[in-house]
């Protein structure tokens, strides 16, 4: 935790010194909260799902109007975050409800590490890059850390937190899922039940947003993503964006010698795949033994693997590491841990520049030249992800075999 804040002392001091954040933070300086005010733009005039082509469900829509000022939005997403002060306060709220909840988790999962399990998340890049974004991950987690960790044993609340983090974040369907691995059906039906209810509420407040419309546009933001190379290897999960960096516009080998980009051509895959299969092997044999693990324990795994296969973005990796952080330190979840703290850390080692901009910076309100480059972090953050999954399910192979030495492997659909 000392060094997490040490990180972010040091990012303190750059930005008083230069006026802008350092990498990963966005590069164009001039666009804070930019996931917060494009999508409030669109929840405040009609075309959300057809003209922007918005791949989000529609209670981001609903909770966004109900937390901007209509009258600030008249024009670009840029003069309303000057306007809208409801939704900076708003942005605020919620980062220092992240904070507070995350507090409350760690301080029931073991009281002794709380403080620095909950300083290294609160100061942490992972949860301050969010911040910087304004995504709506801010929102999401404390409904993430409700429905995966200590803080209620009521199924009720667990299956609304589960309902509110998908309709917020799809992908986030993958952790519900540990419910089924271990055989939790009643948990897992109240959960879809009501996942699907504040859909259709919100479908319907909304007016647009429908399955067809999501797929579609899905794809559309596929292929779009698909084009901006920098922007997903600049703070990724995974090394798949590497992949495409040859075939990208970008001068690559003015920068990598041509064995270090083959090495990675020929490494990324294997590392990919083989976690994929551990993974998998690991949740077949928490199958058979589903008591053997936790359930943050299984939603780790099931979350860890996806974010390996590809990157919804680096502010993803804040519900992986909550997950790691319920963990106590001992055994094969040490190195997940180690791995966690690292992520935390704030900045970047620079390698080579590929960026130099002339433009204004919003926080510093004053004109700044920021630079930004193929760092260190773009191959060991997601190596380090690799990591934790490897390091959690080695030892949760480990936790069954070892649960098959006092209850026999269960087969079938029913509760063991």
């Amino acid at each position: 935790m000392l060094a997490v804040v040490a990180s972010f002392a040091h990012m303190l001091w750059w930005f008083s010194i230069n006026g802008y954040l350092p990498q990963p933070f966005v590069f164009d300086t001039n666009d804070t909260f930019m996931d917060w005010f494009n999508t409030a733009y669109w929840a405040n005039r009609p075309g959300a799902y057809d003209v922007w082509r918005s791949i989000y469900p529609p209670l981001s829509f609903v909770f966004l109007d109900w937390t901007s000022l209509p009258g600030c939005y008249v024009g670009s997403p840029f003069q309303a975050r000057d306007c809208d002060w409801l939704a900076r306060a708003t942005i605020l709220a919620a980062y220092v409800a992240d904070v507070a909840i995350l507090w409350i988790a760690f301080r029931r999962a073991d009281s002794r590490t709380a403080v620095p399990r909950t300083g290294a998340m609160a100061l942490g890049l992972p949860l301050l890059f969010t911040l910087e974004r304004g995504n709506l991950i801010l929102v999401a987690l404390p409904a993430f850390v409700v429905a995966h960790g200590p803080v209620t044993r009521s199924r009720a609340w667990r299956a609304v937190g589960t309902a509110v983090t998908i309709n917020f974040k799809p992908y986030l369907v993958l952790p519900a899922f540990a419910h089924a691995v271990r055989r939790e059906w009643r948990p897992l039906e109240l959960a879809g039940i009501t996942t699907i209810l504040l859909y259709l509420v919100t479908l319907a407040l909304v007016g647009s947003g429908s399955p067809m419309e999501l797929a579609s546009n899905t794809v559309n933001w596929v292929s779009f993503v698909a084009g901006q190379i920098w922007n997903e290897v600049n703070y990724s999960t995974s090394y798949a964006p590497l992949l495409l960096m040859r075939e990208s516009q970008l001068p690559l080998l003015d920068f990598v010698p041509s064995r270090t980009i083959e090495a990675i051509e020929a490494a990324v895959p294997l590392a990919i795949r083989s976690t994929q299969l551990l993974a998998l092997a690991t949740l077949a044999a928490a199958w058979l033994q589903p008591r053997a693990l936790t359930h943050a324990r299984v939603a780790a795994i099931l979350l860890g693997a996806y974010l390996v296969t590809q990157s919804p973005g680096g502010y993803t990796q804040v519900f992986l590491l909550f997950l790691v952080l319920l963990e106590p330190w001992r055994g094969g979840a040490v190195p997940a841990l180690v791995s966690a703290y690292l992520l935390c850390l704030v900045g970047d080692l620079p390698l080579a520049t590929v960026l130099r901009l002339d433009t204004q910076s919003w926080l510093s309100g004053r004109p700044v030249l920021p630079e930004f480059g193929l760092t260190l972090g773009h191959f060991v953050r997601p190596g380090l992800v690799i990591l934790i999954v490897w390091s959690l399910s080695l030892d949760a192979l480990v936790r069954v075999a070892l649960a098959h030495r006092e209850h026999r492997p269960t087969l079938g659909l029913a509760t063991a």
